[in-house]
């Protein structure tokens, strides 16, 4: 499948940015009524990651619209009230961050409604294995206000999602590596604090997928949480 002249000079403009002459990138959808106040849409269109070459991310960009129109979206389209097609959609191309360890940010406790603890999960390598519940994650609870670590537990993590060409895939943690935490606290902490920034730019709870790749913290994805109990009592 030959890219379109369009898709070939964005693909050529992200090189040059990259310094890279196929940059890997992540493919993943967006649209109007995704990641709103009452429906998130995780997990429900396909994402595509380390893909490389022009020709080859306008066929996973071919893929993901076409998950639009899948039967598990199409399903959740209906149990959230939605229209059955987005009014208006677009698909993401990222430079892929050649992750140490990945996870997902919840800037209030996703499970107890506490607004006054964010939760950190983090896995290694990419963070495919987190966000479909592959593994157990490092999960870290730290304060909004003081970010420090309140709990701290360390998951059982025996696979992990790595780059291989063309692809992805889930393999077996090295060693002793499994029973080890993802990351620092140092790391949770600093993570925290960009959740706590963006639900204040936001105005809402967010839901955050991260990478972690040496000292640097990558922002992937940012969503608003649609799972919080509503009488739990918002702490600014």
């Amino acid at each position: 499948m030959r890219a379109p002249a369009a898709v070939v000079a964005a693909y050529r403009a992200l090189a040059e940015r990259c310094g890279v002459e196929d940059p890997p990138v992540a493919v993943r959808s967006s649209a109007i009524d995704e990641d709103g106040a009452a429906a998130s849409f995780a997990g429900q269109h396909d994402t595509f990651l380390n893909v490389s070459g022009a020709d080859q991310v306008w066929w996973v960009i071919a893929r993901c619209v076409a998950s639009f129109a899948g039967e598990r979206a199409l399903a959740y389209r209906r149990h959230a009230g939605l229209a059955p097609a987005p009014e208006r959609a677009a698909v993401l191309v990222q430079q892929l961050v050649n992750a140490d360890a990945a996870g997902v940010v919840f800037s209030a406790n996703p499970v107890t409604g506490a607004r006054d603890e964010v939760v950190v999960n983090a896995a290694w390598g990419l963070g495919e294995s987190v966000v479909a519940g592959t593994v157990t994650p490092h999960a870290i609870v730290v304060g909004r206000d003081d970010l420090a670590v309140r709990a701290h537990t360390v998951g059982d993590k025996r696979r992990m999602t790595v780059a291989v060409p063309r692809g992805m895939r889930e393999v077996a943690v090295p060693g002793r590596l499994a029973r080890m935490p993802a990351i620092s606290a140092a790391q949770a902490a600093r993570a925290a604090a960009l959740a706590v920034a963006l639900e204040r730019e936001t105005g809402r709870p967010v839901d955050l997928e991260v990478a972690w790749a040496g000292p640097d913290i990558f922002l992937l994805q940012c969503r608003p949480i649609t799972t919080l109990e509503s009488h739990r009592s918002h702490h600014p």
